[in-house]
């Protein structure tokens, strides 16, 4: 079954699946690291601060995505091999690459840890590496 997202939908199941797993220390698990250009993170987060927004971590790493920018997996452990960079275009077209049943989980919203790292996973490598 595949599922069909917009790009609202696809940008929202990624966040909460950044807040579910990357927050939690769940893809560190694997070896991996998420990085970003300082730069960006620093600009991100000024705009949403200037539209008035509360701001965690994951809002302003989805605002480096809209703003242009991109997010980088590293394999830390495994003897580096290609990192995984994603940009905001990613995110609307392989989300809904991820096996149904974890997608109708954020959508009901029973997703745990294990539904997000199945989605992060998908977007950054295009398939369940690890785990």
């Amino acid at each position: 079954m595949k599922i069909v997202l917009t790009f609202q939908e696809s940008e929202e199941i990624f966040h909460t699946a950044l807040c579910n797993a990357e927050s939690t220390g769940h893809m560190a698990g694997y070896g991996l690291q998420l990085r970003w250009h300082e730069k960006s993170y620093k600009e991100a987060r000024e705009r949403l601060k200037e539209r008035g927004e509360d701001v965690c971590q994951e809002d302003i790493l989805l605002e480096i995505l809209r703003g242009g920018g991109h997010l980088t997996y590293f394999d830390i452990e495994g003897g580096g091999g290609e990192p995984w960079p994603i940009n905001l275009q990613d995110v609307h077209e392989k989300v809904s690459n991820a096996p149904a049943r974890n997608i109708l989980n954020f959508i009901k919203q029973q997703d745990d840890a294990e539904d997000a790292d199945v989605i992060l996973q998908t977007v950054f490598m295009g398939e369940v590496v690890f785990g």
